[in-house]
């Protein structure tokens, strides 16, 4: 594959440093900024209701509902720029995906805290693929038993890709910052 593991142990995480060309990636991320349907993400955090600055969207081959933090979500259809998107990373990956959640960050005083990518509606230890446009932000791994931590930079165009056991065994997190300025929208597959 010619990446590097970025994980010592239990799981398997591939970070490609910019899968598109510097136009290419800007033209996707105002495409996307323009005709995906954000909307704020409502969450249950401690019991408690909340709403949270970032927002989110979700979109699949079909009406996929996916549930996180109490909350479902039912997929609406592949916008063209999330299919040819899609069809480029399952190229470089040689895996396939049929869902997108996409974030979007507005700035650095909005993250993401520790958690693994372990619902029940995904394949376990399936691939999932994380692409970043816009802001460079920092993302960390924990190890569950460990608390071993790995921190990787995510550069406007990168992908990072995530498979095996690796939700098993890590939890991964995106640290809030007050040095990130720009917005910073993330698709997950």
């Amino acid at each position: 594959m010619g990446v590097k593991n970025l994980l010592p142990q239990d799981g398997v995480a591939y970070y490609y440093p910019s899968i598109l060309k510097l136009p290419e990636v800007d033209a996707y991320f105002e495409r996307l900024m323009r005709n995906i349907k954000w909307k704020n993400d409502q969450l249950i955090l401690f019991g408690k209701p909340i709403i949270t600055a970032r927002k989110v969207a979700w979109y699949g081959s079909e009406p996929f509902a996916y549930t996180y933090s109490h909350q479902t979500k039912k997929a609406l259809f592949w916008t063209n720029e999330l299919l040819e998107l899609k069809n480029k990373i399952e190229h470089l990956t040689h895996e396939t995906y049929n869902c997108c959640l996409l974030n979007l960050y507005h700035n650095g005083n909005e993250g993401m805290g520790w958690h693994s990518d372990n619902e029940t509606e995904l394949k376990p230890d399936g691939a999932i693929a994380s692409l970043s446009l816009g802001a460079t932000r920092k993302f960390s791994f924990r190890h569950k038993h460990t608390k071993e931590t790995i921190s990787v930079v995510l550069e406007h165009g990168s992908l990072l890709l995530m498979k095996g056991t690796t939700q098993t065994y890590w939890q991964h997190s995106l640290p809030r910052t007050k040095k990130v300025l720009q917005p910073r929208i993330n698709l997950t597959l």
